[in-house]
């Protein structure tokens, strides 16, 4: 009877000591966890609230409440709905454009059987080029005199403003896709590879076609990685207006102006009510967005 009694002593012993370890396992990262906390907190959570303070003074210093007079103010301005506009038509046309190039350049490198890592390296390499090294190189390609319209002039094609008419809109689409496609293809390798090779086999055996396989087996598999993909890409697509600034400058063509130049532009005039208000509209419908996506996403997999 002792030694029954002591037996159930050393095992609960043994469980305490074994819960304690766990526990001290699961919190040893606690204080890395709470550093980085700390920093987010300080550097973007904070400021944010800070500045969505100030979209409802007048002024940051010594301001009066005013409400919401500084959000209708912004929605009666018109460079402001210009820069909504155009930003809204990028990012519709942009966006799928740069996620179905993306997944085709993905499939074609996923069925290569040799130099599928040189081929990969190709399409990252605008990823690890700094952005003030290219602008140089856009403003010698779409320049009036640059390489684009000299090699347009070889087949008799007047030169074309590129920069500054309604076709820099699709220059900035060219800019975004090329620095883009590259991240978005290397997420839809991730994709492809995680697909188990027995659906396609199954899907031969039953007589599908190649476009009934792409449709019914290769496109839901790659549900979970598209709403990433697409949800980077609208991230990124804001991303793009350091390139389109050092290339064309505060105020552009009318059909490259966007929130971003409007913001810019706010900030250097010192309108900060202004500015905080624009931004903070921008946050919420980011991610009003993004939590629409995901909430879809969770229903696409359940």
């Amino acid at each position: 009877m002792t030694n029954l009694r002591l037996k159930r002593n050393e095992n609960s012993t043994d469980q305490r000591g074994l819960k304690f370890k766990l526990l001290k396992t699961r919190w040893s990262g606690a204080p890395f966890l709470l550093i980085g906390l700390l920093g987010f907190s300080i550097f973007y959570i904070c400021p944010f609230f800070i500045s969505l303070g100030y979209s409802f003074f007048s002024r940051p210093v010594n301001g009066n409440f005013v409400g919401f007079k500084n959000f209708l103010e912004l929605f009666g301005n018109q460079a402001y709905h210009r820069g909504l506009i155009n930003t809204m038509r990028f990012i519709v046309i942009s966006v799928p454009l740069n996620m179905a190039l993306s997944l085709i350049v993905a499939m074609l490198i996923s069925k290569l059987k040799r130099r599928r890592e040189l081929f990969s390296l190709i399409f990252l390499i605008p990823l690890v080029i700094p952005s003030g090294s290219m602008v140089s190189f856009w403003k010698a390609f779409f320049a009036t005199d640059g390489a684009l319209n000299g090699f347009l002039h070889v087949f008799g094609v007047a030169r074309i403003n590129w920069l500054d008419s309604s076709l820099a809109f699709f220059v900035m689409i060219v800019i975004f896709i090329w620095k883009n496609l590259g991240y978005n293809m290397v997420l839809y390798l991730a994709g492809l590879s995680s697909i188990p090779k027995e659906y396609y086999e199954a899907a031969w055996v039953d007589g599908a076609k190649p476009w009934q396989t792409f449709i019914y087996v290769t496109m839901p598999r790659l549900a979970p990685t598209s709403v990433l993909v697409l949800i980077m890409s609208i991230v990124n697509s804001f991303k793009v207006f350091k390139e389109i600034y050092l290339i064309t400058g505060s105020y552009p063509h009318e059909s490259i102006y966007t929130l971003q130049h409007f913001m810019n532009n706010m900030f250097a005039s010192l309108n900060y009510p202004r500015l905080t208000t624009a931004t903070t509209i921008l946050v919420v419908i980011i991610a009003l967005f993004t939590g629409g996506l995901l909430r879809l996403e969770r229903r696409t997999l359940s």
